[in-house]
């Protein structure tokens, strides 16, 4: 669309173009959200299941909430190779089960207050075993799951 210059207006021919409308960001991120929200709300929903299947003891150790991370991690290990090296999933597959029911089904923010919860009642010890485990067994869990997809790929594809 051209509208006239205010300091041309009377000559004929000449005209400016109008600034062009941006998209807002929010626009193009919109679904993005959506399916992250989604996603996260059906991965708290099955973390909390779990933690009500298997409650913790006041003081022992969080067996429920170091099998979750671990379990999650080794899926999101088998996800990553699934989508990178076999099926070219839709732009929102990822945010929807990596991000949301992945991130929302994992939890590393209760990780940190079971660490606290159990320093607070006196069992520095099984504190600090719970810290360690838990990262060393989530880093393998996905390394090993991550491995063990692309060899069962490579076993398909020959």
């Amino acid at each position: 669309m051209t509208v006239p210059h205010p300091e041309s207006v009377g000559e004929p021919g000449i005209a400016v173009r109008a600034p062009a409308r941006r998209r807002s960001a929010w626009h193009g991120q919109a679904p993005v959200v959506a399916v992250v929200a989604l996603g996260g709300g059906i991965g708290g929903t099955a973390r909390y299941a779990a933690a009500l299947l298997w409650p913790t003891q006041s003081g022992g150790f969080p067996w429920t909430t170091f099998w979750v991370n671990v379990v999650g991690c080794a899926v999101i290990g088998v996800f990553m190779v699934v989508i990178t090296d076999v099926w070219p999933a839709h732009r929102l597959v990822r945010p929807f089960f990596g991000t949301g029911v992945l991130g929302g089904f994992t939890t590393f923010s209760t990780y940190a207050v079971d660490i606290q919860k159990l320093v607070d009642a006196g069992h520095p010890r099984t504190a600090l075993a719970y810290l360690a485990a838990t990262l060393l067994a989530a880093l393998a869990a996905v390394r090993l799951a991550a491995t063990a997809a692309r060899r069962v790929l490579v076993r398909r594809r020959r």
